[in-house]
This record gives C-alpha cells, sequence and structure tokens, in this order.
C-alpha cells in the first residue's frame, strides 16, 4: 500500500465523509487514492474557499472538517483560513503536499515552507518523514483537533512519502480522555461570589456552543434569571428572543448590554476571552466587577482581566455545580426596563431600503435559517437585528474578521447539513472575495440563498474614515462594481436586484422560497452606518448613535 493510500485509509478510520480541495502536482498521489475511497470530495475553485468550507463544516457538524492542497501556492491559499479557525476555535485538519523530501531547503518548484509558516496559527504541526508514520500522526492530528479548545492542525505530506509503499500498518485510534472538573476550591469561591452579588451577568462566548455545553448553560440562566450578554460568537447560546438576554455587548453591542454590563458587579465569563471588541478599554472594563472565568483553555483564564475565581475544564459539569438561589429582582426589573427603554426601532424614514428591519424580518420569516456571514457593516446588521435560537445557526468569522468567509461557509454548511436552509449575507466589497465559489454552488446543485448588500463602498472602512479620519475618504469607493445580477446568471445561478423598500416583501419571499441556488441584489444607501458605535480608546457606556435616535 502506498503512504498516499494509507492517509486515505486513516481519514476514513476517523469518520472523515467529506474533503474540501484543489489538488495539484505534490498532492496528485492522494487525489489518485480517492478515486478508489468512499469519501466524498467537494472541488472548490480556490483553496480559501475549500478551507472557509470546511470551518462551518466543522462549526455545523462539531467534527473536525478536512481540507486539502498542493505545495506552494495551494498550501499559502490555506494560510487565510487556517488563522480563521485559530482565532475561532475551530477544528480542522489542513493537508499539504510537499516537494519530495530530498528537494527540500533547495527552493524547488512550487517549495514552501508551510510547516514553519503556519505554526503560530496552528495548535500542532506536523512534517511526515516516514510512510510507517501516517496512521499515528492522522491520529493524533485530529485528537489535538477537537479536544480541549478546538483548533486547526496541518499535516505536510513530501510526494515521495506519499508515494512510498509499506505493509498495512495497523490503524491508529487515539484516546479520548474527558476535559476535567473544576478545582473545588475556585468552586466554592464562586458560588460564594454568586450568592453574595446583587447585580451579576452571565457574559456568554462561543466557548458554549465550541464545548457542547448549550443545554447546561440554558439550564443555568433560565434557573437563576441571571441577565445575558453575548459576544459575536456566544449569539445563540441562548435564545435571542429570550427575556433574560439583553444582547450583544461590546464596539457594536446593544446599549442595554453594555450598560448593563458597565454597572454589573460580577461578571460570569462562560467560555469568552475578554476580546478587545467585547471590552472595549479594558481598564474600564465592568470597573466594579468582580471575575469568574469558566474556560478549557487555562492560558486563556487571568490573560487580560484578573479573575477572582478561575473554573478550568468542562462547561457541562462545572455550570449545574453553580448555585441559582439569588436575590436580584431588583437588578432584573432594571435590566428588562432598561432593554425595552433602548429596544431597536425600525421606522427609518424615506423610500431606500433600511437593510436592518430587512434582516430583522428575513430571520422572522424562517427561524431554522442558518446564517453564514461576511465581514464588515452588514456583518454588524446580522448579530443585532437578527435572531438565533441555536449557536450553530450563525456562522461567522469573529476573531479574524475574514472577508470572502460567507459564501463558502454556506457551501460547508449545505454539504454538512444537507436539507438544512442557509442564508449568506455578504457585501459587495466581500463577495468579491471569493466570488468563483458560486460555480461551486452550480456544480454541487446547492441551494444557497445570497443577500448582497452593496452599498457601492466598503462600508465599514467608510464609516470610520468618516466618524475618526475627517471624512477623507481612501480607497472606498466600489461604484464601479460589476453588475452582481448578470454575474450570477454567468454562473447559472438565478438572480434579481432590489432597489425600494416595497419591492422588500417580495424579495424575501422569493429569496426564501427558492428552491435552487439565488442571489439577491440589495442596494442601500452609500452612507448609512451602523450604530451604536463605542469609539476606539472608550469604555463600554460612550456610545456613539446616530443623531436623528
Amino acid at each position: 500500500m502506498k503512504g498516499a493510500q494509507l492517509l486515505v485509509k486513516a481519514l476514513e478510520q476517523e469518520g472523515v465523509e467529506t474533503i474540501f480541495g484543489y489538488p495539484g502536482g505534490a498532492i496528485m498521489p492522494v487525489y489518485d487514492a480517492l478515486t478508489e475511497s468512499p469519501l466524498r470530495h467537494i472541488l472548490t475553485r480556490h483553496e480559501q474557499g475549500a478551507v472557509f468550507a470546511a470551518d462551518a463544516y466543522a462549526r455545523v457538524t462539531g467534527r473536525p472538517g478536512v481540507c486539502m492542497a498542493t505545495s506552494g501556492p495551494g498550501a499559502t491559499n490555506l494560510v487565510t483560513g487556517i488563522a480563521n479557525a485559530f482565532l475561532d476555535s475551530v477544528p480542522i485538519v489542513a493537508i499539504t503536499g510537499q516537494v519530495p523530501t530530498g528537494l527540500m531547503g533547495t527552493d524547488a518548484f512550487q517549495e514552501v515552507d508551510i510547516f514553519g509558516m503556519t505554526m503560530p496559527i496552528v495548535k500542532h504541526s506536523y512534517l511526515i518523514r516516514s510512510v510507517e508514520d501516517i496512521p499515528r500522526i492522522i491520529g493524533e492530528a485530529f485528537h489535538v483537533a477537537r479536544e480541549g479548545r478546538p483548533g486547526p492542525v496541518l499535516i505536510d505530506l513530501p510526494k515521495d512519502v506519499a508515494n512510498a509503499e509499506t505493509e498495512l500498518a495497523a490503524l491508529f485510534e487515539m484516546p479520548r480522555p474527558g476535559t476535567g472538573a473544576a478545582d473545588p476550591a475556585q468552586l466554592a469561591a464562586a458560588r460564594q461570589l454568586i450568592r453574595s452579588a446583587r447585580r451579576p451577568v452571565l457574559y456568554v462566548g462561543g466557548g458554549v456552543g465550541i464545548a457542547g455545553a448549550v443545554p447546561e448553560f440554558r439550564a443555568y440562566a433560565q434557573a437563576s434569571g441571571i441577565p445575558v450578554v453575548a459576544t459575536l460568537k456566544g449569539l445563540g447560546a441562548v435564545p435571542t428572543r429570550d427575556p433574560h438576554f439583553i444582547g450583544m455587548l461590546g464596539m457594536h453591542g446593544t446599549v442595554a448590554a453594555n450598560y448593563t454590563v458597565q454597572e454589573s458587579d460580577l461578571l460570569i465569563c462562560v467560555g469568552a476571552r475578554f476580546d478587545d471588541r467585547a471590552t472595549g478599554r479594558l481598564d474600564g472594563f465592568a470597573p466594579n466587577a468582580r471575575v469568574i472565568h469558566m474556560d478549557a483553555d487555562a492560558a486563556e483564564i487571568g490573560k487580560l482581566r484578573q479573575t477572582d475565581a478561575a473554573l478550568l475544564g468542562d462547561l457541562r459539569t462545572a455550570l449545574p455545580a453553580l448555585p441559582t438561589d439569588l436575590s436580584i429582582s431588583d437588578w432584573q426589573r432594571t435590566c428588562r426596563q432598561r432593554k425595552t427603554a433602548h429596544a431597536w426601532r425600525y421606522d427609518a424614514p424615506g423610500d431606500g431600503i433600511y437593510m436592518p428591519d430587512m434582516l430583522r424580518r428575513i430571520s422572522a420569516a424562517d427561524r431554522d435559517l442558518t446564517i453564514t456571514c461576511d465581514v464588515g457593516q452588514h456583518q454588524m446588521w446580522v448579530a443585532q437585528h437578527c435572531q438565533f435560537d441555536r449557536p450553530d445557526q450563525h456562522l461567522t468569522s469573529a476573531g479574524l474578521g475574514a472577508m470572502g468567509f460567507g459564501v463558502p461557509a454556506g457551501i460547508g454548511a449545505l454539504i454538512a447539513n444537507p436539507g438544512s436552509r442557509v442564508l449568506t449575507v455578504s457585501g459587495d466589497g466581500s463577495i468579491m472575495m471569493n466570488i468563483q465559489e458560486l460555480a461551486t454552488l452550480r456544480r454541487y446543485d446547492l441551494p444557497l440563498k445570497i443577500l448582497l448588500v452593496d452599498n457601492a463602498s466598503l462600508g465599514m472602512v467608510r464609516q470610520w474614515q468618516e466618524l475618526f479620519h475627517n471624512e477623507r475618504y481612501s480607497e472606498v469607493d466600489l461604484s464601479d462594481n460589476p453588475d452582481f445580477v448578470q454575474v450570477a446568471k454567468s454562473f447559472g445561478i438565478d438572480a434579481f436586484r432590489v432597489t425600494r423598500r416595497d419591492e422588500v416583501d417580495g424579495a424575501i419571499e422569493r429569496l426564501l422560497h427558492a428552491e435552487d441556488a439565488i442571489l439577491a441584489h440589495v442596494c442601500i444607501d452609500p452612507t448609512a452606518n451602523v450604530w451604536p458605535l463605542v469609539p476606539p480608546g472608550q469604555t463600554n457606556d460612550v456610545m456613539m448613535e446616530e443623531a436623528s435616535a
């Protein structure tokens, strides 16, 4: 058996069903082995599309996504997606071809040191030098990717190792130990802090969904009645319609959520990492609050904010151990009143399309809709105005903020859960980053719905130039965009344009009920901004709001 065949058998042993990739010279032996394998390969039209699709596949299934590329440019085209998975704690296994071992270090054709290049953005990486090591390395790679705090693992496979022959080795299986329970002394301290708090807040991040602890978190939030705020990745940990949910916090968080956190006397941080977009100026974040930090990754605890109790380990066992018999009725009433007082308004004047309202209505029309999102103003509008009942309904590039994520992520979500309803919300800047993946949609008949928000500019950059750079607009004009309806149709994708508010109802109906892939090109006011906004260097209770609000 050749090394490439052994690698494919090891992937099958790990339960892999789908690989996203793009072939080339150094990885060709593995593609040859795939012809005799039941593994399904999805050919994207760019390696970045492959890794983003694998990322979304992992977020939906909870299993490591697998992507594959050749050496040199194939491998380097994976780097952005690997970094995205690293910052969002997504388990992926990226397999790259490499030049033969005898040519390594000679600047051979399509040779780059992808092992060294990706070292800061992977949990672990492997350069396979012996065919006999393939089963062990595959087993270890999947173990490392999924255990503890998940993340990406890179496997670099030289072509001569892929072609080398060996006796069929026994396939390798790693043990799967549990994460462990929290320290009893720290748990006791946390219980005391919660019982003595009068203004506690549950600050939830993406770690709750990653840990599979959504039922436990919801049960604790419901039983304790503690108000909940979420990071961008924490949305859906409790249904965003839940009365205990105050909103997303941070730079573009809700007024109610930011004020609530700032006034709290106890922050129970569950699977979040005190990211700068959530905290604003860190030394002024929740200034009077004690902190309980619950996480599976010891490196995050105390990294940015000193903790009063650290619960390291499995959230599923720690959450039920926390007390629920609290006396916080006055605080609950204050939070409810604040949430009502600062509720979103959707009665924007004029005949133009008000995107927050359109997104709200789309979300209300289909509560099972999964939304994959690109990066920019539309990403924040989705987070603010769409409703999510589960974390895996909202797939977004949170930590890296990578434009071009949306369409490939929609592909990965549909492959992961055939028959599901998936909407990609993209911008006229973002969609051009990976627009070639419309061909992938067409090839595999994937019924992705695409809402393309077109403000003829790089909207988020333009907003910051308007507010913080004295309206000195530099390289944000996209008024020479192509005709996106015609572009989509040239790929065989149905498409239509929406320019007026009175067309929105029909557009939503057509978009959501299309049986095949479809793109709605929605033209909005180029000057529309995202509000509220915490300016750089300010605390979260200093928020800029729309002048007319």
